[in-house]
């Protein structure tokens, strides 16, 4: 009889299959097996061999105590895909396994390092369906006013979140159809939010991090079945879109400051606000400052002056980068007691996976004689970490 693997977790396999987007049939091709035998493997039937878990190691990119790591389970709430509608399952599929190791890692990393407590006001309604548009202005006012932002542009989108409690990430998605996903973990009660790394300009990223911002503001507690709705669907990412937009360009702020309605105007305003002349025309006419037509009008003539394919400012304007996770890893190696060796002990991830989610450098944690320079921001408590009960570093 072939020998087996115990402890094998076959959860652990449909996760990092679908994190590299591929099917039972491509899989089973690529480390020798038939895609009846993979099946058996993912549903708990069958354990493989030590030689096919090997092999599943290395196609998958995953060390191979990966799969016997005990399942992180984030709970069931609604992940929210941008773009969801046009986007394929296995794109989905992809992106929810990655966003539920930036989850993974995160939880992890709270047993040593203590996170920015979640601070994310709960302004949806009893039935989404209610919400009008007043309704989600006023929330955006509302988390303005609650983090003390006031009116003026936001220099830093993802450093908000973060300073929020929302635990951001950036990577690439392979899938041009979804910008961002946001889901609220049940494990560790905190907001997570992964943003696409293949828009290559700062204002889309920024609004794709205020669009997830408005999903966890507004729809929370929305039962994930209305995902699976087409109308409600496109309903819930009207409202994250509207909620964006008011959040990025308040009504008082950014009317006060615009001195026309013009394409020209709006070019002056882009460095200072951050956001796209496209997402400008469409808050004008949110604010009725312009009417539909207009606005048609002027993204006819932004396309006349060749801005469909990239408008001025986007290759000026820095791409923000979430901290957070980047300079918590970095404490740990430092100043926390963690080798790296350790620390992928503890989080049975791809060294390059950690790295890509978590911001940190290629080759940080790949390569051993990288060298890890310590940020200056972060603050250690008084704390020896070994293998007993942990004590807790604050980053601020």
């Amino acid at each position: 009889m072939a020998a087996r693997t115990p402890g094998f977790q076959p959860i652990q396999l449909t996760r990092a299959r679908l994190a590299r987007g591929l099917t039972r049939i491509a899989l089973g091709e690529a480390v020798q097996r038939s895609a009846p035998t993979l099946s058996k493997w993912e549903t708990g039937q069958q354990t493989p061999d030590p030689a096919a878990l090997a092999a599943l190691a290395e196609v998958l990119r995953v060390p191979r105590d990966y799969f016997l790591a005990t399942p992180f389970d984030p709970g069931p709430r609604p992940r929210f895909f941008r773009s969801m509608a046009n986007a394929t399952k296995r794109a989905r599929e992809r992106i929810e396994q990655h966003l539920l190791w930036l989850q993974h890692i995160g939880h992890a990393l709270q047993e040593w390092v203590d996170l920015p407590a979640p601070d994310v006001p709960d302004l949806g309604a009893g039935d989404f369906r209610l919400l009008r548009e007043r309704d989600i202005e006023e929330a955006a006012f509302r988390v303005r006013q609650h983090w003390g932002l006031g009116r003026a542009p936001i220099p830093d989108m993802l450093l908000v979140l973060e300073n929020a409690g929302i635990v951001c990430g950036r990577c690439s998605f392979g899938a041009p159809s979804i910008d961002g996903v946001s889901h609220w973990s049940q494990a560790d009660d905190r907001p997570y939010v992964l943003i696409s790394s293949d828009k290559r300009t700062a204002v889309r990223s920024r609004f794709d991090a205020a669009h997830e911002l408005g999903h966890l503001v507004l729809h929370r507690h929305v039962d994930p079945t209305a995902l699976a709705h087409r109308d409600e669907f496109k309903e819930l990412e009207n409202q994250a879109h509207r909620f964006a937009g008011a959040f990025l360009m308040p009504a008082d702020g950014f009317a006060d400051e615009l001195p026309e309605v013009s394409l020209d105007a709006f070019r002056v305003l882009k460095p200072r606000w951050k956001t796209s002349i496209g997402a400008m025309i469409y808050r004008c006419k949110d604010l009725g400052l312009i009417s539909e037509v207009h606005a048609g009008r002027m993204f006819k003539s932004g396309s006349a002056r060749g801005w469909a394919r990239g408008e001025p400012d986007d290759e000026v304007l820095p791409i923000e980068q979430p901290r957070l996770m980047e300079r918590s890893i970095r404490l740990l190696l430092t100043q926390g007691g963690f080798s790296v060796e350790r620390l992928l002990a503890q989080l049975r991830l791809a060294p390059a996976d950690i790295e890509a989610l978590a911001g940190l450098p290629t080759g940080m944690l790949s390569n051993r004689g990288a060298h890890i320079a310590l940020l200056p921001t972060p603050r250690l408590k008084t704390a020896t970490l070994r293998d007993t009960p942990a004590e807790v570093i604050p980053i601020s």
